[in-house]
């Protein structure tokens, strides 16, 4: 089989990793931040219950979780899952979000409480405080941890080969089966760039809300 054609193969298959990427960001950050407010609330039932399902989520392999979002539902209620990708995008939005929202409860709570007192004197109600006063300084102090956690999502998406989504490992490794190992290493020019291109990206953000240093 051609070079010139096993790279076009790897480049679709790596389309399938960007998609859970994208998928994944786009519906775990405002999922965790919702997780974290109800891993903050004053209410204890609903604190209790959202911190146990974060510290189950953390605590298990991302794999396990896998396997279990594809084949529970068949094995339990007779309801088998059909679709490969739905399945990965459901178990990684869900292992995301809730290390999404520890991070925001980190940045949250160490924000100083006289932020808070300073907005309730000039008026504002509590989502103009949180909105408009603590949200800014807490994007800025979640920037690092964040962007370490997206960085690590890019590498897992690969782990969506166990339950056969055709991404680009899943790909490589079909071309080892055959006796082509190049694919394996070829791949990791693809997670470089996209590694080294969000690092690019973080450092830029970092940079721009300089403006809240101190």
């Amino acid at each position: 089989m051609g070079f010139t054609q096993v790279t076009l193969d790897l480049l679709i298959s790596f389309k399938e990793n960007c998609t859970i990427f994208a998928a994944t960001l786009l519906f775990a950050l405002p999922l965790g931040l919702l997780i974290s407010m109800g891993s903050m609330n004053k209410f204890f039932p609903l604190r209790w219950v959202t911190k146990t399902f974060v510290w189950i989520i953390r605590g298990t392999p991302l794999m396990l979780q896998l396997f279990i979002v594809f084949y529970v539902p068949g094995i339990m209620f007779n309801a088998p899952m059909r679709d490969r990708m739905l399945a990965t995008l459901i178990a990684f939005i869900i292992n995301y979000a809730c290390y999404f929202s520890e991070i925001y409860r980190g940045g949250i709570e160490s924000i100083a409480q006289g932020q808070y007192e300073a907005g309730q004197v000039l008026g504002m109600t509590k989502a103009q405080i949180f909105f408009k006063v603590i949200l800014l300084q807490v994007i800025k102090r979640i920037v690092p941890p964040m962007g370490n956690e997206i960085i690590t999502l890019v590498k897992d998406t690969s782990l969506a080969r166990i339950i056969a989504v055709g991404e680009i490992l899943f790909a490589a490794e079909r071309y080892a089966g055959r006796g082509l190992i190049w694919p394996m290493f070829y791949i990791g020019v693809y997670f470089l760039l996209f590694c080294g291109g969000l690092t690019l990206l973080f450092n830029y953000v970092e940079k721009k809300l300089d403006y809240f240093r101190g």
